[in-house]
């Protein structure tokens, strides 16, 4: 897959998240959520020419956009979305953390999506 299609799958994994949490479904809601940050990382490290294979190799790279970008918050904003993969196993995030970190991923997908050029 190419930068545009995993910023494509981020997007899709996005809106697939919203109508999941809506209808209840919180473990593949949260799944969608670390799949469209995941998603977002890999198109920008791909354009970048960044290793992405591996979540020590997408950490990485987010540290790397924090710093190409100016913004810190990326770092954290994307442990968080990490924390919805554990939740896809686990279910512990209480119902207002999951809408309050919801849209922390959202935001930081729409960040990191924008730093890159097959936006």
């Amino acid at each position: 897959m190419d930068a545009k299609g995993h910023t494509k799958t981020a997007q899709g994994f996005l809106e697939a998240a919203d109508r999941e949490l809506a209808d209840g479904d919180v473990l593949q809601g949260s799944e969608k959520l670390w799949g469209a940050a995941s998603h977002a990382v890999m198109a920008a490290a791909q354009e970048r020419g960044w290793d992405f294979g591996k979540h020590g190799a997408m950490k990485a790279a987010v540290r790397r956009l924090a710093q190409e970008s100016g913004d810190p918050a990326l770092v954290s904003e994307f442990a968080v979305a990490r924390s919805f993969h554990a939740n896809s196993y686990h279910d512990f995030m209480e119902d207002d953390d999951l809408e309050e970190n919801r849209l922390m991923v959202r935001g930081f997908v729409e960040k990191v999506t924008a730093l890159n050029g097959a936006a």
